[in-house]
């Protein structure tokens, strides 16, 4: 028998022994019980208390009485509870007075079941939503099991915020692939093709788009090179993709080969790259939904995490999909474009959200010019300018 059924049958059973503890477990609800049997007979139990049984006033012996009328108000609403099975409870029960502890206990089981049902369903959605090309539905439950572990912290008597297990848990079995996947990695393709033909669609993207959207890790390199091609003011083309990740060491790592770079700059027709972009965008945060929903399970499916941790330490791994999500709801926005003025102390704001889209550049010394040669137009554009 587990330790938490054990718990339920020995706070039944402090109740059945001395209806007065439910005056101390008031914060604990019949769904906090797993066994239906066990939450028919609690939601008894409070019913008769509440309409003031003669038990409730008993200051010595419980009369019989409410032993009887709470298995016979329980079996209205659930069926094989007996009197024998009252007795077996009250048996399980070391000590009447420990009840709130064994209460405690039931919540902390109670606690774990939610946030591993909750981040089910989270899982569910992200996977249906990938199916039909949407995102709202893992949206919607990453609400709900926000809210509800804020609730599970408020019961528990603890202050919900986000905290970094530290260690990630141990990974469960390889999940398959979003139903979607297959398509969302297509537009992954014809969205770096069309960046590198036409070039100036990636000022419609580089605000929100992030090389971790991409699926495929190459693509989202080749995005990478892209967008600090034009933070530099550089122009784009197959070549200068090529350069640009030799130069970041990608080629020699294997990460990425000409042959890929090519792939993706060749053969590529019309195509928005704004729409696009938020097709990949879709597709990052149904990614990132299912992604903190195995998380989540992994940590309330460990039994030695106690409650406050496992709320705080779920919190904390829904932060990447509220990242996530911030920056799809602002691509779907379309807000109407403003030119921003020039600052006198910074990099115009283009540049700024220019930069969010490539790694920081490794220092390199530029090479020597030689005499007599003229500086080519990249070289000698103020960086605070931010043309191109």
């Amino acid at each position: 028998m587990s330790p938490l059924l054990e718990a339920e049958q020995a706070v039944l059973g402090a109740a059945l022994l001395d209806p007065g503890q439910l005056r101390q477990l008031g914060w604990l609800t019949p769904e906090h019980f797993h066994r239906p049997v066990h939450r028919a007979l609690f939601s008894a139990m409070r019913k008769l208390h509440a309409d003031r049984h003669p038990a409730s006033a008993a200051e010595n012996a419980v009369p019989l009485s409410w032993v009887t009328d709470a298995v016979a108000e329980a079996g209205r609403h659930v069926r094989g509870l007996t009197a024998s099975h009252a007795h077996t409870l009250i048996s399980a029960c070391p000590r009447p007075g420990h009840a709130p502890v064994y209460g405690r206990m039931v919540l902390e089981g109670a606690i774990h079941r939610s946030v591993t049902a909750h981040a089910i369903r989270l899982h569910q959605a992200a996977r249906a939503d990938a199916l039909q090309g949407e995102a709202e539905g893992a949206v919607r439950c990453a609400d709900v099991l926000r809210d509800v572990l804020n609730d599970l912290a408020r019961r528990w008597g603890t202050e919900p915020r986000p905290v970094d297990p530290g260690t990630p848990p141990a990974p469960g079995p390889a999940a398959a692939p979003p139903p979607g996947s297959a398509t969302g990695v297509e537009e992954e393709q014809v969205l770096l093709g069309v960046l590198a033909e036409r070039p100036k669609g990636m000022d419609e993207v580089v605000g929100w788009l992030r090389p971790a959207d991409f699926a495929d890790p190459a693509r989202g390199e080749v995005y990478r090179c892209l967008g600090a091609l034009h933070h530099r003011g550089e122009p784009i083309d197959r070549i200068t993709l090529l350069w640009e990740a030799q130069r970041r060491g990608l080629l020699a790592d294997g990460t990425l080969s000409g042959d890929q770079i090519a792939a993706n700059c060749d053969g590529v027709g019309p195509g928005s790259a704004e729409w696009l972009g938020e097709q990949v965008m879709r597709s990052s945060v149904t990614r990132t939904a299912a992604a903190s929903a195995r998380a989540i399970r992994a940590l309330a499916e460990n039994e030695a995490l106690a409650p406050g941790q496992l709320i705080n330490h779920a919190l904390h791994a829904l932060g990447p999909l509220d990242e996530v999500r911030t920056r799809w709801q602002s691509a779907n926005s379309h807000p109407a474009p403003i030119s921003p003025a020039p600052l006198p102390n910074g990099p115009p704001s283009a540049q700024v959200h220019a930069a969010l889209a490539r790694s920081a550049p490794r220092p390199v010394a530029p090479p020597s010019a030689p005499s007599g040669s003229t500086p080519s137009s990249t070289a000698v554009r103020p960086p605070s300018r931010g043309h191109g």
